[in-house]
């Protein structure tokens, strides 16, 4: 199969950290960068530094996801890559959880990702290319104590990963699963200055998926691990 330029790119649950990242190193790459967010106005930055466009959307909602690929249709057709880094916490003890912020959880972290993945795959099949990835945790392959609707919404997405990989990998669209085994360094996480490496860079991660977006199609990879060198495992 002769290789594929990707031309647009979607990451649903931008923000500042990774999916700002993410969109640079896209742009850089002369790919046509669309940002959803439930609070679009708080990307103005990124827009203007990646030449992106930003939409609104919560990905737990049908509506709202179905809508956001209506609008991208309209304004540079459908997404050849499709990038989901939405989640939601919920944390504490098991018998004190709300259960309406553990439906969240699930809701944004899970849920969420099968909307925009199904959105993005009627559109890849047509033309039997794509890539469809996932931003994972170190919860979607490890319970943690007091984090169970985290690890729960998480354990979901992976599977949904895998699953769809082995369905649509034989159709030319590539799905993948990146677990972010780390904490990662931002403005608000800053590395301590005995400890250098030891927080994920979020442009080293961008690069990760990058490799992965254009990884030859006889050798792809359904899921890899980030971590920093100093993380146990």
């Amino acid at each position: 199969m002769t290789e594929r330029r990707f031309n647009t790119a979607l990451i649903v649950g931008a923000g500042s950290g990774l999916s700002a990242s993410l969109a640079r190193v896209l742009a850089q790459e002369g790919i046509k960068v669309a940002l959803a967010a439930r609070a679009p106005a708080d990307l103005d930055p990124l827009v203007q530094a990646t030449g992106a466009l930003a939409f609104p959307c919560d990905a737990s909602k049908r509506a709202d996801v179905e809508k956001l690929f209506a609008d991208l249709d309209a304004a540079f057709g459908g997404p050849e890559i499709v990038i989901y880094n939405a989640s939601y916490r919920a944390r504490g003890p098991l018998v004190e959880l709300d259960p309406g912020e553990v439906e969240k959880s699930l809701a944004v972290s899970a849920f969420g990702g099968f909307l925009v993945a199904q959105q993005a795959a009627r559109r890849m099949l047509v033309k039997r290319h794509g890539a469809i990835l996932f931003t994972g945790a170190s919860a979607s392959v490890k319970g943690y104590p007091q984090s169970a609707p985290f690890a729960m919404g998480k354990f979901a997405l992976r599977g949904l990963a895998q699953s769809m990989a082995r369905e649509l990998a034989p159709q030319g669209i590539h799905v993948a699963h990146v677990v972010i085994d780390g904490g990662i360094k931002s403005a608000r996480r800053a590395e301590p200055p005995d400890a250098i490496a030891s927080l994920l860079d979020p442009d080293a991660i961008a690069a990760s998926y990058l490799h992965l977006i254009h990884q030859p199609h006889s050798a792809w990879t359904w899921e890899i691990e980030l971590r920093p060198w100093v993380e146990k495992f």
